[in-house]
Order: C-alpha cells, then structure tokens, then sequence
C-alpha cells in the first residue's frame, strides 16, 4: 500500500514538473498561443486559452498596452479625472486598429485592446467573405462621455459606461473599395450587408463583455455599443 502511494505521489510529481515545464521553458515546444503563461498576441491564431489572456491583459494597464501596441496607432496620455465618477485610466488617443483607421478618439486600453481584437479575427474575415474587400475604417460614435446611462424613458440614475471610456459605439464602416456601409438599414433581410453586420454583432460578442445592437432597443438602431463590462448581454 504505501509502495503504491509512493508510485503515485512519484508520477504525480513528474507530470507537475512536466506540465511546469511546458509552460515555463524557454525552450518549451508549446506554441505562444497555447502557452498560459505567454502574453496576448492580437494576431495569434485562437484557442480555448485567448478569452483569459485578453481578460488578462485587459486588466493589466502594462499588459494591455503591450499587447495593443504593435497592432494599433496610439498615444498613452495621463489620467484623465473629471470627477463626479467621470475619468479614463488607462487613458489612451486611438486611431487606428490592425488595417482600420479611426476618427482619433481617447478611450480606454481595455476596449482598444477588445477592439483589436475584434477588428483582426471579426471584421476583417467578415469583409473578405461577403465583399471580397478589406474594411479600412470604422466609423464610431464616441467612446468617453460623461453622461448618464440613456434609456427609452430618458436618462438613467446611473453613470453609462461611456463615462469611464469603457464603452464605444460602432454605426458602420469603410471598405477598401470605397464603400460607406451604415448598420442602420442594413440589419434586417438577408442582404449580403445585413449578414455582414450579423456576424460584426455576433464577434463583437466574442470580444467583448456587453454587446447591444439594434434587437437591444430603438437607441440602438443605427450602433453597436460596446462595452469591457457588464453582464454578458449580446443583443
């Protein structure tokens, strides 16, 4: 009996120290991509482990920033406290996410880093496969305002997600041949610009935490709105 439980606490014991080794060695044969210790790589193929490195990064400033970095044109500046519950930390200027330009904006890193995320594994597939074309810009709304949450009856008691930049409203795209695609009246139907948004909302909810679109409500009928937080809400 305790020769077997020596055999076992022995086997147990090199699994641990293999598996330890996997994901620590430099010279580890796991890819990147694989490995849970290794950092976010935007442009990595994905695998059951992303979801937690971009939880990760996401809630790291340094992490977020360096894996956001490579993949977007950006400027970090400071803090940003307007009181009242109003601010961005961390604080950045985005224009531009992989191949798409943006109107300059500040916002978060958690939701540039979500948006990259977004634009390399969802927009762009979704372009290529229903216009042949590349998306070049997105055009949004905004991303911090300090503002109260809206609703259909007016404005909420509580601050929108907006107010702390952790949110952003997507209304349409450019594509590489030069045409404006707007979500609104292009989401009902089976037109190939209404499939194209479809699956932009059905991504977007891979990416990120809360998704609404038009089936959400009438304020939302010509955006996506976007946010690192919430409840898991895809609509």
């Amino acid at each position: 009996m305790v020769r077997r439980l020596i055999i076992a606490l022995s086997v147990a014991a090199l699994v641990s120290g293999g598996v330890w080794w996997l994901v620590s060695s430099e010279q580890s044969p796991l890819p990147d991509h694989w490995n849970p210790s290794r950092p976010l790589d935007i442009a990595a193929p994905r695998t059951p482990l992303t979801a937690m490195k971009l939880r990760r990064a996401a809630a790291m400033p340094e992490a977020c920033l360096a894996a956001l970095a490579p993949f977007a044109e950006l400027e970090p500046l400071p803090a940003l406290d307007e009181g009242n519950g109003c601010g961005i930390d961390p604080r950045l200027r985005l224009s531009s996410v992989g191949q798409t330009m943006l109107r300059p904006l500040e916002t978060s890193c958690a939701i540039a880093l979500r948006l990259a995320m977004w634009e390399h594994h969802t927009v762009q597939p979704a372009a290529a496969a229903q216009f042949g074309v590349a998306v070049t810009r997105l055009r949004h709304q905004s991303s911090y305002n300090c503002r109260p949450i809206r609703t259909t009856s007016g404005d909420g008691q509580r601050l929108s997600t907006h107010a702390t930049a952790e949110a952003i409203d997507i209304a349409g795209v450019t594509l590489a041949d030069g045409r404006q695609l707007e979500l609104r009246g292009n989401w009902d139907g089976t037109s190939p610009e209404a499939q194209f948004f479809r699956t932009l909302r059905d991504g977007g909810c891979d990416w990120f935490v809360t998704v609404l679109g038009p089936e959400f409500n009438a304020l939302h009928a010509d955006h996506f709105h976007m946010q690192s937080v919430g409840w898991g809400t895809c609509r």
